[in-house]
């Protein structure tokens, strides 16, 4: 029988995530594939400003905690400047798909070789639940208390979409992580973005 442990690039912390939030598992998620790849010593988490940033008090390896929405930025040149290190970003959906929107579009049409983990709640859940580039047409958030209104806050950003629009990525993909299936799906979709940024792709 398998034993389910901690991560040893996670900190023997409790979490300060909220109930419900799915930052935590994703985490853990990340944390894992690393492990199992033999890269926890070569790894970088780029950390940039939200929810994410509570990595900072949960992430064991290395890190570099940048400004918001700057992550992609960050990325690209630790990489540039250390090829062989595992370096990935974690950023959430106001730091990537709002205030780091020209980054990320940047850095992903150039191809650079390092990964995105992009954690998309819908909702600014640090700052008191307001509405987020990728809010769901409907979706009631504290800014949009009847629900998100295309006609005065445009359409949801579909981010994979948007991005596999590019020539350059070598790997765009979505999972959930709601059900048992989305969780083994999300673990082997991130172990193939990073096996793919080891390979150079």
């Amino acid at each position: 029988m398998a034993e389910y442990k901690r991560s040893t690039l996670i900190a023997d912390s409790p979490s300060g995530y909220c109930p419900g939030c799915l930052h935590s598992l994703a985490t853990r998620l990340v944390s894992d594939v690393i492990e199992e790849l033999g890269q926890g010593d070569n790894s970088l988490n780029v950390i940039s400003v939200g929810c994410s940033a509570l990595n900072i008090l949960y992430w064991g390896g290395d890190f570099l905690s940048v400004a918001h929405g700057r992550a992609p930025a960050a990325a690209t040149g630790v990489k540039r400047t250390n090829p062989e290190r595992l370096v990935f970003a974690y950023q959430g959906d106001g730091d990537l798909a709002a205030i780091g929107l020209a980054e990320i579009m940047s850095a992903a049409n150039r191809g650079e070789n390092f990964t995105v983990i992009f954690a998309n709640n819908q909702t600014y859940g640090m700052t008191g639940g307001q509405m987020a580039p990728t809010t769901l047409i409907g979706q009631k958030t504290t800014t949009t208390v009847y629900g998100r209104d295309p006609a005065t806050t445009g359409y949801p950003m579909k981010m994979c979409e948007l991005i596999s629009t590019l020539e350059a990525p070598a790997y765009v993909a979505r999972f959930a992580l709601n059900s048992p299936k989305g969780v083994r799906d999300a673990r082997a979709g991130i172990k193939k973005a990073f096996q793919l940024q080891m390979q150079g792709k």
